[in-house]
């Protein structure tokens, strides 16, 4: 289990060889899904904890290493979460450790806060009816490495962007 500190963030990362805290991560994003009762097989997790609270957690599942594909789900009870230390180690440990050149979610269409927020971080996404069941369909986004390694939340991109800047002046 690694830690690094946001501001008053915690990030945990769990895996095989912390097999509690990764299957803790995992349960407490399957429960905040609704109809994810089933859990995940073979994933590895990360969490955001705020005063020894888990309040976000993301599971990293159904990676295929010969396409470099990887599937995210996650969930949180604050929005406090989204910060660029933890966006920048929720999409560092896809693209940067795993070498990954896509990852996928996938969410409910009634979840209009997460795809307001999946759009604003440059996803692309496709709707496909029924997914969920016959009254409810589900949108796939994508994020690939390229759109995310030129993302302005990325923080490594936003250094190039202040030296460009500076170096206008």
């Amino acid at each position: 289990m690694v830690f690094r500190q946001g501001r008053s963030l915690k990030i945990a990362f769990g895996s095989l060889d912390c097999p509690e805290i990764n299957q803790g991560i995992a349960y407490f994003v399957a429960s905040h899904i609704p109809g994810c009762t089933r859990g995940f097989e073979s994933y590895t997790t990360m969490g955001v904890i705020k005063d020894d609270q888990l309040i976000a957690g993301v599971v990293y599942s159904n990676f295929f290493p010969e396409t470099g594909v990887i599937e995210l789900s996650a969930a949180s009870t604050s929005r406090l979460w989204l910060t660029r230390p933890v966006l920048n180690a929720m999409f560092g440990y896809p693209f940067d450790q795993l070498g990954c050149q896509i990852c996928v979610l996938r969410v409910s269409e009634r979840n209009e806060r997460m795809i307001r927020i999946l759009h604003r971080f440059g996803f692309g996404s496709v709707r496909i009816p029924r997914l969920r069941g016959s009254d409810e369909a589900e949108i796939i986004f994508t994020l690939t490495d390229d759109a995310w390694r030129s993302s302005r939340f990325n923080p490594a991109n936003r250094k190039v962007q202040a030296a460009r800047t500076a170096s206008r002046r």
